[in-house]
């Protein structure tokens, strides 16, 4: 672990799956973190990953410039990790278009020296997600205000805590049936969130091209009939996957989604129409993992390690009388 430095960096979202990680990270280069959050008590525990004094948690709240300003001061780069999967009133606009916004100005304003912009891979202001949709904008609007503004776009994010391996397989635990939406057909490129934590990191050092586009994706292309398949394997149950056309996933999600925390939404249902995967161009710019020198890690090495805890028996089943 480095010596702790002067260096300051901001993290905007650090409490977060993706930011306990960056933070754990920037602490190790011996950078000082601020985590910047809404609510920074959920941030505590995140002080024990440095030395005394190393990491600390502010308020800020990116639909109020005034808080974002006070947040940047000071900072020698700034990560905005921000993001939110259902709408309302720090939904998709506030959250991903003004806040993304809010913050490359302040950046700007501040003399920061770098902005790294975590978006998602994909998104596109013309596509049917409104998740997508405001992704794009934030993109826009962080390097309308800061033009070197470095993007970081990752497909689906995997690791002991993610909501993606783990929600299929409680999902699994609880029902009998799996829906395959749109015939599970859709692409994705599960990347390990211990290397997103890292070109992140690597963005703050300073060591990422600025006004670049990154798209960050592991080694497998599975599609969503897989990823299902992968979960029953690795948690040993038996599950009848049935496919669910568009059409009739929408009407579902139409009811499934005015509950609390819903299971399922439109939106997202319209993000399953495409599929989640590097571009072809990114490959072959080098604006990837490989290109960065970085070894994907495998979903088969990390995801049996935390997937254990949903069989019948957990660690210990079929292990030998």
């Amino acid at each position: 672990m480095a010596p702790v430095s002067d260096r300051l960096v901001t993290v905007f979202g650090g409490s977060g799956f993706v930011g306990r990680n960056l933070v754990r990270s920037l602490a190790k280069r011996g950078f000082r973190v601020r985590v910047a959050v809404r609510r920074p008590d959920l941030a505590q525990y995140l002080m024990t990953a440095g030395a005394v004094g190393q990491i600390h948690g502010m308020q800020a709240n990116v639909r109020y410039p005034a808080s974002v300003a006070a947040a940047v001061e000071g900072a020698e780069a700034v990560v905005n990790l921000v993001g939110v999967m259902h709408d309302g009133r720090n939904g998709f606009d506030a959250v991903h278009a003004f806040g993304a916004g809010a913050i490359a100005r302040a950046v700007e304003a501040a003399g920061v020296e770098r902005l790294i912009h975590v978006s998602a891979l994909g998104v596109h202001a013309e596509f049917e997600s409104r998740y997508a949709q405001t992704k794009a904008k934030g993109e826009e609007a962080a390097r309308a205000a800061f033009k070197d503004t470095v993007i970081v776009r990752p497909s689906v994010i995997f690791g002991s805590d993610d909501n993606f391996f783990n929600r299929f397989a409680a999902l699994a635990r609880m029902s009998p049936i799996l829906p395959l939406i749109g015939g599970g057909h859709t692409k994705f490129q599960p990347v390990f969130v211990g290397d997103v934590a890292e070109v992140l990191a690597r963005g703050a050092e300073g060591r990422l091209a600025a006004g670049t586009t990154y798209e960050l994706g592991g080694q497998e292309i599975l599609s969503l009939e897989e990823i299902f398949k992968l979960v029953l394997r690795i948690t040993n149950r038996r599950r009848l996957l049935v496919p669910l056309p568009f059409g009739l996933a929408n009407l579902q999600a139409s009811v499934l989604g005015l509950l609390p925390n819903a299971p399922l939404t439109r939106d997202q249902v319209a993000m399953l129409r495409r599929d989640n995967v590097v571009s072809p161009e990114a490959s072959a710019e080098g604006r990837t993992l490989e290109g960065l020198g970085i070894r994907a890690a495998t979903v088969e090495a990390i995801v049996p390690g935390y997937l254990w805890r949903f069989r019948k028996a957990g660690q210990f089943e079929n292990m030998p009388a």
